[in-house]
């Protein structure tokens, strides 16, 4: 039975045609790239001129996005003599013609027509009482029908006419001699109406000057003629009523009474002194501005004139349609490779202080180098924009352009691949080329750094990729709410005219930048073999097919792998590791145990036990062959590299113990054969016991080791002692902390005894916080329930605890 399973086993496995196992080994071509400092030295020459190329080739300052009203950030001097018609200065000279051309007056008749109505009314009210009131006995009833006629003619035009006076009127002889007052009275009225009656507001400064006005004459003919003011119409007015055979003091009430009828009457037609300001403007010629070559166009921390802004709109046009590329006057090349290569260098020595793993790897730089000339890129391309004819004719949406660029897509990206602080590091760098490109605009810088500071600050624990969006979007609303405070600071115009758009911009970029970096993060995850926090989470899910397929192929080894996962995630997570990439890994770390389940002990059933009829070297092969078919299946589903990397390095190098021992047994010389040990075989030689036994020489080790290679990181050591722990777990048959506490010891004395763990950066300081946490672990899920009493009914728990 023995001899037929073992021939079954060689056809169908060891000695029948199998396909070509994927293997995790990196070629040579691929390490040479990864390690090679020649490669790193030409990232970096690549790194700066690609930076100096896309902040200097092409960039003046005659590009820049400025405002009127606004402060200038940079000195901008004309590199081409010009000329353009200035249509600020033209509006101001039109404005000064405008004001020299006098204003057109009407003269209004309405007053007096009012008056001349409301007088005829009040002569024909005395007639009335002359004619009913002829006996001076009748005093007092005239006297009331004189007060009524008074105050009904007062109220008729707001005059201010007393009793006395219209009595006086009325003691003027019989009605033909008032009529004849009367009419003369409003011949007068007429003749001063016609001359007009200005205010004296409207009058010269000068006392004795004759004030002459544009008046438009009855047949619509505009004149200049001289006005007589108000005080000049009432002389006017007092000299024609003085007649002969009249009193002084009925001369005197007449006046009182026609007084009223006297106001000035001289109204501003905006009509007609518009059009004959247009009469006059279209003989006036646009002013033309002559700009000579150095000419400064605009001074550094001056405020923006509307006609300095016209004048470099001008050069951004002749430049434009004449061709001329001679923008660099004030941005030299060599100054801005010395800037250049100061920056890339602080990023290299940053990166040395705080992250040498990833100065020692070229893909890990060649990300980072990829990100920044990305990112700067994209900033020079909206820089770039502002050139085009429509942000030159619309200033106010070229004023949005700066808040339109992504510079928090390098920052986030390094964060999430990489780690904060290079992430912030590269923050800085970006922000610094962006205030640089759009001239040196140290509000642009500031507000940019900070940011991409809080959308870094938002991707801690980065577990979700709409948290990616969220955390960019942050950073635009920070754009935005510091647009809007900077902009209601610093615009003097309404600042709701164009911030509300600024701040739409700004917050606009933010979420287009996270759904960018959504998008990316798998190309790039997966061109630079780097694994996110996203990318664990969701290989977690026990839905995964591997998973799936492990549970149902060899149960034994998924439910091992589930504690394994719980034993490593707490000690990772004890040693700031990461907790999450153990747990992961440590679920995938035996899937190579499903294609041959049966061959280890945690899958047999029935006591079962195929080794049992298998010499030892085949045993060991096919229990190391698990190392080798879980990275092939991890290659198949597409695992990430640290996953395959604990696949590969969880068993180390460790010897098959059982297997080896069984081997040496087998071999074992004969008693009377036993040649004395030498202090190097009695060192390696098996002990059962005190008793020694000898190897033969016919064992080898090599064959019951492991292939390795040994665990290189944090994660990768805490599941190989989380593995050895489990497994060794089962063997207690009295689980109690001194008992659990001196398995775990042994295990790492073990591994650090076979050398297991000489290239894991573990401290011993470390080391013992994963025995505490694995001491912890396993007394919480080894624990021991009560024992209930046979009986019926429901029994009662004994008094001790579970």
């Amino acid at each position: 039975m023995s001899l037929i399973k073992n021939l079954k086993l060689l056809r169908g496995g060891l000695l029948s045609p199998r396909r070509a196992r994927k293997t995790a080994e990196v070629s040579a071509a691929l390490e040479f790239l990864e390690k090679n400092r020649a490669i790193a030295a030409l990232i970096f020459i690549a790194t700066v001129a690609a930076i100096v190329f896309i902040s200097s080739v092409g960039v003046g300052t005659a590009d820049l996005p400025v405002l009127p009203n606004q402060l200038a950030a940079v000195r901008i001097v004309a590199s081409t003599p010009f000329s353009y018609e200035s249509n600020v200065k033209t509006e101001q000279a039109r404005e000064q013609f405008r004001n020299q051309v006098p204003p057109v007056y009407k003269l209004d008749f309405s007053p007096l027509q009012q008056f001349e109505k409301n007088l005829r009314e009040l002569t024909a009210q005395l007639e009335k009482i002359a004619h009913d009131y002829p006996n001076p006995v009748q005093r007092d009833a005239r006297q009331k029908a004189l007060e009524k006629i008074v105050d009904d003619f007062n109220a008729g035009g707001l005059y201010r006419t007393s009793v006395d006076d219209v009595a006086g009127l009325l003691s003027i002889g019989d009605t033909k001699a008032r009529f004849s007052i009367i009419e003369n009275g409003l011949a007068t009225l007429h003749e001063i109406y016609n001359e007009g009656v200005h205010n004296s507001s409207l009058a010269s400064a000068q006392p004795d000057a004759i004030t002459v006005f544009q008046v438009i004459k009855g047949n619509g003919e505009i004149a200049q003629r001289p006005v007589q003011s108000l005080d000049e119409a009432l002389t006017f007015l007092r000299i024609n009523l003085a007649a002969e055979g009249i009193s002084r003091e009925t001369t005197l009430a007449l006046f009182r009474i026609f007084e009223n009828g006297v106001t000035p009457n001289l109204v501003y037609d905006p009509i007609a002194t518009g059009q004959l300001q247009d009469t006059a403007l279209k003989a006036l010629k646009k002013v033309i501005v002559s700009v000579v070559r150095g000419q400064t166009i605009i001074e550094p921390g001056i405020t923006v004139t509307p006609e300095q802004y016209e004048m470099l709109v001008a050069q951004r046009r002749f430049l434009l349609a004449s061709g001329n590329v001679e923008l660099n006057e004030d941005l030299q090349l060599f100054g801005r490779v010395l800037l250049v290569l100061a920056m890339v260098w602080a990023s290299v020595i940053y990166i040395r202080i705080e992250d040498r793993e990833t100065l020692q790897s070229n893909g890990r730089l060649a990300l980072l180098a990829l990100v920044v000339i990305i990112n700067l890129a994209l900033v020079r391309l909206t820089y770039s924009l502002s050139s085009l004819p429509y942000f030159i004719e619309h200033d106010t949406t070229a004023s949005i352009l700066p808040y339109t660029v992504p510079t928090a897509f390098a920052p986030i990206i390094v964060a999430i691949l990489i780690d904060a602080g290079s992430g912030i590091f590269m923050a800085l760098l970006v922000s610094i080329f962006a205030s640089v490109i759009y001239g040196n605009r140290l509000d642009l810088l500031v507000l940019t750094f900070l940011a991409s500071m809080v959308a870094i600050f938002s991707c801690r624990g980065l577990r979700k990729r709409s948290r990616v969006v969220r955390a960019a979007g942050l950073g635009g609303l920070v754009v935005a709410l510091f647009v809007l405070l900077i902009g209601m600071v610093n615009h003097p115009s309404p600042w709701w005219s164009i911030v509300p758009a600024q701040m739409a911009a700004g917050l606009g970029t933010g979420l287009f930048t996270g759904v960018a970096i959504v998008g990316l993060l798998p190309v790039l995850e997966g061109l630079f073999k780097r694994t996110t926090d996203i990318t664990l989470l969701e290989l977690s899910d026990f839905n995964h097919p591997l998973l799936r397929l492990l549970q149902m192929e060899a149960p034994g080894t998924y439910h091992h792998s589930l504690i394994v996962a719980q034993l490593a995630e707490n000690a990772a997570n004890a040693i700031d590791a990461n907790p999450l990439l153990a747990r992961v890994c440590a679920q995938f770390h035996d899937v190579g145990k499903i294609g041959k389940p049966e061959y280890f002990s945690e899958n047999q059933r029935n006591g079962f036990n195929p080794h049992e009829t298998n010499n030892p070297s085949l045993s060991a092969l096919i229990i190391k062959s698990h190392v080798k078919d879980g990275v092939d299946l991890a290659l198949k589903h597409k695992l990430p590299k640290p996953v395959i990397d604990v696949i590969q390095q969880h068993h180390g190098t460790t010897l098959l113990r059982y297997f080896f021992e069984r081997a040496k047994h087998e071999t074992r010389a004969p008693f009377g054969s036993v040649t004395p040990f030498s202090s190097q075989e009695k060192a390696h030689a098996p002990r059962r016991g005190d008793t020694i036994y000898p190897i033969s020489s016919k064992v080898s080790e090599v064959t019951y080791r492991y292939d390795g290679p040994k665990p290189l990181f944090k994660e990768s050591a805490v599941i190989m002692l989380a593995d050895g722990v489990e497994a060794a777990s089962r063997s207690l048959r009295k689980v109690t902390p001194q008992h659990l506490a001196e398995l775990i010891e042994q295990i790492f004395r073990e591994r650090i005894a076979d050398g297991q763990l000489d290239e894991a950066p573990l401290t011993f300081e470390e080391m013992t916080k994963i025995k505490s946490s694995f001491n912890f672990t396993m007394l919480n899920m080894l624990h021991s329930r009560v024992a209930y009493p046979p009986g019926e009914g429901k029994p009662e728990p004994r008094s001790q605890t579970s």
